[in-house]
């Protein structure tokens, strides 16, 4: 597929897609949301992709839903649809079984923090701004804002982002849990790299396995998030990679693992 919104670039076993709409700040259209779906499909289907970075750039990663579309929508249904669409595609970059990075320079807001919020990890450079305005034009958040957000960073402050709407820098983003890393602008896609590549160098079906089971397990109860949990072990457990990590490990030398 010949993508007109984004773009991909394959490298070392990572994936990265960048958003290219810089002169509207990146926001998110139906076409933006289309292309990054097949995006993810075509690469959930790479075998040699271990890693996906997701970014708009050192400028601005999206300064969310593209405003003058949502403006065309008739009624409730009409919205309804789009974000249905908006739903499924960040579902799927949440569920993809390759982490995914996001590496954020400039405005994250409204459906662009959102979008970040689905990723696994958040790098972000020091210009980076987050928030979730919509409360400011009578809306909410519309693609999973008022569920991840207090997931990742507690409810009472995620309240607090999202009936005032404030924005907070990156520095605060980090303090308060939101961002794995800060750095400076200029080296945003070098460390998300530099992460990327060593969770590549990880052995792989246990990295499918840790993610399915962190996901997998948090809307459960505990009793049943463990249950779980020993049943992706299991999986691992029966692989090449984990008795050579074993041995390895007992013979004091570095692991040589087949599925990276």
């Amino acid at each position: 597929m010949r993508y007109k919104t984004i773009c991909i670039h394959k490298e070392r076993h990572l994936a990265i897609i960048t958003l290219q709409r810089a002169e509207n700040l990146n926001v998110l259209n139906s076409q933006v949301l289309s292309e990054l779906g097949a995006a993810l499909t075509e690469i959930d289907r790479d075998k040699d992709v271990k890693v996906v970075i997701l970014t708009g750039g050192d400028q601005c990663f999206s300064a969310g839903f593209d405003m003058s579309e949502i403006n065309t929508f008739a009624t409730p249904a009409e919205a309804g649809w789009f974000f249905k669409e908006a739903h499924s595609v960040f579902d799927c970059l949440e569920e993809l079984e390759k982490p995914v990075i996001a590496a954020i320079g400039g405005l994250a807001l409204g459906g662009g923090c959102e979008l970040a919020l689905a990723c696994d990890l958040r790098i972000a450079a020091e210009n980076a701004t987050f928030g979730q305005p919509e409360i400011k034009i009578g809306m909410i958040p519309g693609s999973g804002g008022t569920q991840r957000l207090p997931r990742l960073i507690g409810m009472t402050k995620a309240k607090e982002l999202l009936y005032t709407g404030d924005y907070i820098n990156a520095g605060e983003a980090y303090r308060i849990g939101l961002l794995n890393k800060v750095v400076a602008a200029g080296v945003l896609l070098d460390e998300a790299r530099t992460l990327a590549m060593k969770i590549s160098h990880q052995p792989q079906l246990a990295v499918k396995a840790t993610k399915l089971a962190v996901n997998g397990g948090r809307n459960m109860d505990m009793q049943s998030a463990i249950a779980y949990e020993a049943r992706c072990f299991e999986g691992v457990f029966a692989t090449e990679d984990q008795k050579e990590g074993v041995t390895a490990f007992m013979e004091k030398r570095k692991p040589v693992f087949k599925n990276r």
